[in-house]
């Protein structure tokens, strides 16, 4: 019987196996994809999400040497800007490769056991959980494992949330994401966020000479047809591409509700309202601690309400931008009244860091 079964081994799925372990639980992850797995993600780490690496045992001056520190949030609209730095500490710039890779690491250190292949099947009893994993490349035969409890960290579009009926309609705008990396060296300790009419591009410092570039939009276009929309942002680009444009979406999932039985879902899978306020990494590695102490506590019932805490400022805020995108003169003076109220603008990136 193994005590903790997980779903996907994503950033969130190998948190979650990392907690367990280092809880003296057997721990077993099951991921189809070879490490390090790119994705399409705006690769920036608030500073609550540097805390929870440390909490992982994952330091990121020796694990994550490439990565950059950033001081806060900037959003520009044209001639209009306003920024805040953050009051405890700093965000990390990283790419997401290399987090993955120190996670993966982490998790061998730890004693997860890692087995290639998917989930394919669940079958939730009153105190065990059976999954199928079909058979493969990495398990020719295939696999049947019983656990205590199952994690579905498996991503945007969880199967296992869908076969557990578990899925809301979306509802609201269909908004989509594109990223990719330009060989320059970082103009700024912080994060960009530059709006247009149509949407929105995130730079974040990743590296010494290396910048990730995400747009987010509910228009279905090429990334460089989105970019032509932020001329001031092109021009800073003057260095080659280092990577090919990745795509997510569309973003929005909501879910009825985070644990089902003996089934909990964590990360991106647990519910996701945008990419807006770029808080998902740090969102999945401190819901990951949470769920693994309700398990702990044996009171796993209380980790819906955990997320749910951990996630409500995010929730709402971006939530509220979203709704102002939605009415062109509302989205117009985003930047404007930030610069305005600098005060409040800055309560709200503090709130979320």
């Amino acid at each position: 019987m193994i005590d903790v079964l997980v779903a996907g081994g994503g950033p969130a799925g190998l948190a979650t196996a990392i907690h367990a372990a280092l809880a003296g639980l057997e721990t077993v992850v099951v991921e189809p994809r070879a490490v390090p797995v790119d994705k399409a993600c705006g690769e920036g780490l608030m500073p609550t999400g540097v805390a929870a690496l440390a909490g992982l045992g994952i330091d990121p001056k020796i694990a994550l040497p490439e990565s950059r520190p950033f001081l806060g949030i900037r959003y520009v609209d044209g001639r209009h800007r306003v920024q805040a730095e953050f009051r405890d500490g700093t965000g990390l710039g990283v790419r997401r490769t290399a987090l993955h890779a120190a996670l993966a690491l982490r998790a061998r250190e730890a004693g997860v056991r890692v087995v290639s292949g998917r989930v394919a099947g669940v079958r939730a009893g009153d105190d065990d959980v059976h999954a199928r994993v079909p058979p493969s490349g990495g398990v020719p035969g295939g696999l049947d494992l019983r656990a205590r409890w199952l994690v579905a960290a498996d991503g945007l579009h969880s199967p296992i949330r869908a076969s557990l009926g578990l899925d809301l309609p979306a509802g609201g705008p269909r908004r989509y994401g594109l990223r990719r990396h330009y060989r320059v060296t970082p103009w700024t300790d912080f994060v960009e966020v530059h709006w247009a009419p149509d949407g929105e591009a995130y730079v974040t410092p990743v590296g010494d000479d290396l910048v990730g570039v995400a747009v987010l939009s509910g228009e279905r276009r090429g990334y460089h047809e989105h970019l032509a929309a932020f001329p001031d942002l092109l021009a800073q680009l003057d260095g080659p591409p280092a990577t090919p444009v990745r795509g997510a979406g569309p973003l929005r999932q909501r879910v009825r509700r985070r644990v089902a039985g003996r089934v909990l879902l964590v990360g991106d899978a647990a519910g996701y309202v945008d990419a807006l306020t770029g808080e998902g990494l740090s969102l999945a590695l401190l819901s990951a601690r949470a769920l693994v102490g309700c398990l702990r506590a044996g009171r796993p019932e209380e980790y819906e309400a955990a997320w749910r805490r951990l996630s409500r400022r995010s929730r709402l805020l971006t939530a509220t931008l979203l709704e102002a995108r939605r009415h062109p003169p509302a989205a117009r003076m985003i930047v404007p009244a930030a610069r305005r109220l600098p005060v409040l603008f800055r309560a709200a990136v503090r709130s979320l860091a």
